[in-house]
């Protein structure tokens, strides 16, 4: 199962790809889509475009993203809003099934407690899918990103078979793997 990461921004959102075979992880890919500080509409436009461009180039199975999470502005909250709302509009096109995870227990997943800071996710994202820290070079919104999809790969071991991929639309070929 091919599970696609997301951690929506407004400003930056990051990415990952990861693969499940068994109980193994392998990491294939992650980045971040540099959106820039214009006008708001035309930043969702581009995130709609880089979304729906991993999403061709990589053909996930399925797609995390993380959870609403109370912010202490309520303005940036709202644009958080948005732009997870593209990110689960590009998903729901390409006919993928979404799952979403609180922040915390996305960092409880991964590094074991619901508190840790982003350098020590990214380290421990990297050591998960046996990656040298230093051959990483991701941003850190796309080691949050590999850290959802990987989140999102032990919650389907947990439930057996994996998580529904109803309505999955027929793809015309997929990448090697």
């Amino acid at each position: 199962m091919i599970i696609l990461g997301i951690d929506p921004g407004s400003v930056v959102t990051g990415w990952g790809v990861v693969e499940t075979r068994g109980a193994n992880l392998r990491g294939i890919d992650a980045g971040a889509l540099k959106l820039g500080r214009g006008a708001l509409e035309e930043r969702l436009v581009k995130l709609f475009d880089g979304l729906s461009g991993v999403i061709e180039e990589h053909t996930p199975d399925q797609v995390a993203v993380e959870d609403i999470f109370f912010a202490k502005y309520p303005n940036a909250a709202l644009k958080l809003g948005h732009a997870r709302g593209v990110a689960l509009l590009v998903a729901a096109r390409a006919g993928l099934s979404v799952a979403a995870y609180p922040p915390a227990v996305v960092k409880r997943t991964v590094a074991g407690r619901g508190r840790a800071d982003k350098t020590q996710v990214a380290q421990l994202v990297a050591a998960i899918l046996g990656w040298q820290t230093k051959k990483t070079h991701y941003p850190i919104d796309a080691t949050d990103a590999l850290a959802i999809a990987i989140t999102h790969a032990r919650a389907a071991s947990a439930l057996g078979a994996g998580l529904p991929t109803k309505g999955r639309r027929a793809r015309k070929s997929r990448k090697a793997r």
